[in-house]
């Protein structure tokens, strides 16, 4: 057991440019992030495998004939992802999630995304939480994990409802974003967005 502690924390923090994490997120993380996902959920995205821990959770909450693209830039973790879970509804994609929209073409009930927003540029973040909010179906939700308290005004600029969850038993304590897509945008509602230019959201 201390063994494995050691080895999954060297790993994480190898590659802690990509993961944004020392080590990988408790259960409750899992199942928070994942909490809007339901047998409804056909078409899913997750943003930063990892080591499938978040994976797993999603495809558990998914219907039997859902599909999960999972995106990550890191290949090791791929290869690992693939070699370890074997469901057909998954497809592992080796690439950056801000060129999701290359590879998954259908309407998306839900984004799971943990990737490491501060350390990527902020022109690059703006262009995935936008391009998200346009793939994804009305009614449901793009839901991020972060480190930071400080996103919610950020998101609501972008989407239509938002709330938070932070869970603190995590180390470092979590925060999850749910940010919703409405059938009526606040945007018709007369509530001023700011979708498109926003260079300095995040």
């Amino acid at each position: 057991m201390k063994n494995n502690f050691f080895k999954t924390f060297l790993n994480f923090t190898k590659n802690l440019k990509t993961t944004g994490a020392v080590y990988k997120t408790n259960k409750k993380v899992e199942q928070e992030v994942c909490s809007k996902i339901d047998k409804t959920s056909k078409i899913v995205i997750e943003f930063g495998t990892g080591y499938g821990n978040i994976t797993q959770e999603i495809l558990k909450r998914m219907p039997e004939d859902g599909k999960l693209y999972t995106f990550e830039v890191n290949e090791e973790f791929c290869t690992t992802v693939e070699k370890n879970i074997k469901d057909p509804r998954l497809f592992v994609i080796n690439d950056s999630a801000e060129n999701f929209g290359k590879h998954v073409k259908e309407p998306v009930d839900c984004f799971i995304s943990t990737i490491p927003f501060t350390l990527i540029p902020k022109e690059v973040c703006l262009d995935i939480v936008n391009k998200s909010y346009e793939a994804l179906k009305p009614e449901r939700y793009f839901c991020k994990a972060l480190y930071s308290k400080f996103h919610f005004k950020k998101f609501s600029n972008i989407f239509d409802d938002c709330s938070t969850a932070t869970v603190l038993d995590n180390l470092p304590p979590v925060h999850i974003y749910y940010c919703k897509k409405t059938a009526i945008p606040n945007k018709m509602k007369g509530k001023k967005k700011k979708r498109f230019g926003l260079a300095k959201a995040f």
